[in-house]
C-alpha cells in the first residue's frame, strides 16, 4: 500500500515538474509496475487493449475521415456564420454543442469529432485552438452528466444501489439532468469570463502557418484583403487597363462576377473588372487603401465572398524554386501561359538579390529563381505529385490537403453505422467505432497510412500507462483504506456536508483510477454512511456518479488526453485551469441538490 502510494506521488512528481513527456510517464508506468511487483505483467499491459483507449484510436480515425472529405467543413461553417471571428462565441457555440452531445454519446467520441471542427476553425479566424479545445474537452466530459446514459458512471449507478441486498428506486434518464445542465453552464460562463486569464495564447508556428510567415518575410506583403467595386465604377476594366501591380504592388487573386455569380481564382491581365465586382488582392496594406482611395473601392472588414474559397485551410502561398531541368528556363511566364498551365498565381519574384512584386510575368526565369505562388492547396498538391523532372520545386511545406468530398456520404454512413451499433444493439464501444473506422478505411474515405498518421500516438500511451496504475490502486486495497478513513474521520455530519465530502473524495479518487472503478468502490461505502448520517442513499450515489466526471486538473481522462498535444497543452495548464473548475464543479453541483432536490 505504501509502495503505491509513493508511485502515485512520483507520477504527480513527474507531471507538474516535466523532466521526461507524458506519454513516456506512461511507458514507465508499464514497466515499474511489474517489476516492482504491484501488477502482474499481463495487467502491466492491459491498458493498450482496453476498451477506452482502442475506443480513442478508432475515433480519431473516424474524425479523420470526416475532416478529410470535408464534413467538418460543413460542421464548421454555421458557427462561423453566427460567431464569425468573436472567440468567446464561438467557444461558447463549440463548447454548447459538444457539451449536450455527450449527453447522449460517449463525451470521448463528441470531443473527437469535434476536434478537426475546432482546428479548422482556429486556422480560418486565426484564433489558436489552445483557446478553445480545453474548454471544449472539459464540456464534453461535463456533458456527460447531463443524463443518465451520458458517462459510464452513471450508467452503472442503477445496478449498484442496492442496500441491504433490497435494490432501491431506479433513476430516471432525466433524473440528473439539471445538474449537468447547469455544470455545464457554469463552466461556459467560467471559460468565457476567466478564459483569456487560465488558457495559454499557444502562440507559434503551428498557429500562424506558412503562409503568414511567408507575408512577413515579403515585406511588400500584408495579408488578403477583400475589396468591393461600387455599382459607379466606370467599367469593365481589364486588370492590365488598370495596372494595379504597377501602380500600386497589389496581386489580384481572385475575382466574383456580379453579374455571372462566378469565382474566378487565377485572374489573368485579360480579365475585367466591373460595377458591383468583389476581388481579393494580396499586398500592402498602406497601397492597398491607397488603391481603394484612388478608385472609390470599399475595403472590407474581413473575407465574405471569399471567406471559404480563400480560407487558410483552403488556399494560402507557397514558396518555389525554378529547378535544374525546368521546363520554364529562358521562358517567361507570359509565353508559357504560366496561370493557365500551373493554376497559380504569381505574387512575387526573387532573382539574384531582388524581390519583383510588378512586372514578373515578363522576366525570363533562370535555375534557382524563386517564384512566391497563391492559389488553392489542391492545386499546389498537384503541383508536388507531378512526376520527375518537376518544373518547381517546393521550399516551403503545404499546409493544406486534397480534400475527398466525393466520399463524404461514405463518412458519414460509416459514422452512422457505429453510432447505430452502440445505441441500439448495445454493441462494445470499442469495437462498434472500430468497425466505423475499419468500413472507412475499405471503401477508400482514409488509406491505411493516413489512419495511422491520424492517431494521436501520445495520447494512447498516456493512458495505456494509467490504467494498470489504477488497477495497483485497487488491487492493493490503497483505494479502500483511504475511503474508509475518510468516512470514518468526518463521523456523522449533516446530509449536504457528507455529500460535500463524497463529492470531493470522488473527484480524488476520479484521477488516479478509472471513473467506472471510482464509482464501483464509492458507492456502496457511500450509501452506507449516508443512511447512518440521515441522509438518502440514492443521493449519495448519485453524486459518487457524477462526480466521478469532476476530473479536470490532470490530464488523465482520455478527453484531456486527447486535446493535450493538439492545444500545446502542459500539465501545469490543467492545474490552473482544472483546479477552479473542479471547485465549481463541486458548488454547483452542490447548490442544485440543496435548492432542486431538498437536501438539507
Amino acid at each position: 500500500m505504501i509502495m503505491t502510494v509513493a508511485v502515485l506521488v512520483f507520477v504527480i512528481f513527474l507531471f507538474i515538474f516535466e523532466w521526461v513527456r507524458v506519454d513516456v510517464v506512461g511507458i514507465l508506468m508499464m514497466v515499474l509496475l511489474p517489476l516492482i511487483g504491484l501488477v502482474t505483467p499481463k495487467e502491466a499491459f492491459m491498458g493498450l487493449s482496453s476498451n477506452a483507449v482502442c475506443s480513442i484510436i478508432a475515433v480519431i480515425v473516424i474524425g479523420a475521415g470526416l475532416d478529410k472529405t470535408g464534413v467538418m467543413n460543413q460542421v464548421a461553417r454555421p458557427i462561423l456564420k453566427l460567431a464569425g471571428k468573436n472567440e468567446k462565441k464561438i467557444m461558447t457555440l463549440i463548447c454548447g454543442a459538444v457539451g449536450l452531445i455527450s449527453s447522449m454519446m460517449q463525451n470521448i467520441g463528441a470531443a473527437a469529432l469535434f476536434m478537426p471542427v475546432v482546428q479548422r476553425i482556429g486556422k480560418r479566424t486565426e484564433i489558436p485552438a489552445s483557446r478553445i479545445l480545453m474548454p471544449m474537452g472539459f464540456c464534453a466530459i461535463i456533458g456527460g452528466t447531463i443524463t443518465l446514459v451520458g458517462a459510464s458512471p452513471t450508467i452503472l449507478l442503477n445496478d449498484l444501489i442496492t442496500l441491504g441486498g433490497e435494490k432501491l428506486k431506479p433513476f430516471g434518464l432525466f433524473t440528473q439532468t439539471p445538474i449537468g445542465l447547469c455544470l455545464l453552464a457554469s463552466a461556459i460562463l467560467y471559460f468565457s469570463l476567466f478564459g483569456k486569464f487560465i488558457l495559454p495564447a499557444g502562440e507559434g508556428k503551428a498557429d500562424k502557418g506558412v503562409t503568414a510567415a511567408l507575408m512577413k518575410e515579403y515585406r511588400a506583403l500584408d495579408t488578403v484583403f477583400e475589396l468591393q467595386i461600387p455599382e459607379d465604377f466606370n467599367g469593365p476594366k481589364t486588370l492590365e487597363d488598370l495596372g494595379l501591380r504597377e501602380k500600386f504592388l497589389v496581386t489580384v487573386v481572385a475575382i466574383h462576377s456580379a453579374d455571372r455569380k462566378e469565382k474566378n481564382f487565377v485572374p489573368r491581365s485579360t480579365d475585367a473588372i466591373s460595377p458591383k465586382d468583389t476581388i481579393a488582392v494580396v499586398g500592402k496594406e498602406k497601397n492597398i487603401k491607397r488603391m481603394a482611395a484612388d478608385y472609390d473601392w470599399l475595403i472590407k472588414n474581413a473575407l465574405e465572398v471569399f471567406a471559404e474559397s480563400l480560407a487558410r485551410t483552403s488556399a494560402g502561398m507557397a514558396e518555389t524554386i525554378v529547378s535544374p531541368r525546368s521546363e520554364l528556363i529562358g521562358k517567361t511566364m507570359n509565353e508559357i501561359n504560366f496561370k493557365e498551365l500551373y493554376g497559380v498565381n504569381p505574387v512575387a519574384l526573387f532573382k539574384g538579390n531582388k524581390i519583383y512584386y510588378s512586372g514578373l510575368t515578363h522576366i525570363r526565369l533562370q535555375m534557382g529563381d524563386t517564384l512566391l505562388l497563391q492559389g488553392p492547396w489542391e492545386r499546389f498538391h498537384i503541383l508536388k505529385n507531378r512526376p520527375q523532372p518537376r518544373a518547381l520545386s517546393f521550399a516551403t511545406p503545404l499546409e493544406g490537403e486534397i480534400l475527398r468530398p466525393q466520399k463524404a456520404k461514405l463518412a458519414t454512413a460509416w459514422l452512422a453505422v457505429a453510432l447505430f451499433q452502440i445505441i441500439f444493439f448495445k454493441v462494445q464501444l470499442a469495437v462498434a467505432l472500430m468497425s466505423g473506422a475499419l468500413g472507412m478505411i475499405i471503401t477508400g474515405v482514409l488509406t491505411i497510412d493516413e489512419a495511422y498518421r491520424a492517431v494521436d500516438w501520445m495520447t494512447v500511451f498516456l493512458l495505456a500507462g494509467l490504467i494498470p496504475l489504477g488497477i495497483a490502486f485497487e488491487k492493493t486495497g490503497t483505494a479502500a483504506f483511504i475511503a474508509h478513513n475518510i468516512l470514518e474521520i468526518i463521523g456523522s455530519p449533516s446530509p449536504i456536508v457528507l455529500l460535500g465530502v463524497v463529492g470531493l473524495m470522488t473527484s480524488f479518487f476520479t484521477l488516479v483510477i478509472s471513473n467506472v472503478g471510482a464509482t464501483v468502490l464509492l458507492v456502496p461505502l457511500c450509501m452506507n454512511m449516508a443512511v447512518m448520517a440521515g441522509g438518502d442513499p440514492r443521493m449519495a450515489a448519485l453524486v459518487v456518479g457524477l462526480s466521478a466526471s469532476n476530473t479536470f486538473v490532470l490530464p488523465t481522462h482520455q478527453v484531456n488526453a486527447l486535446v493535450m498535444r493538439p492545444g500545446g497543452y502542459r500539465t501545469v495548464d490543467y492545474a490552473k485551469a482544472g483546479m477552479v473548475m473542479t471547485l465549481i464543479f463541486l458548488t454547483v453541483e452542490l447548490t442544485v441538490l440543496y435548492f432542486f432536490y431538498g437536501i438539507q
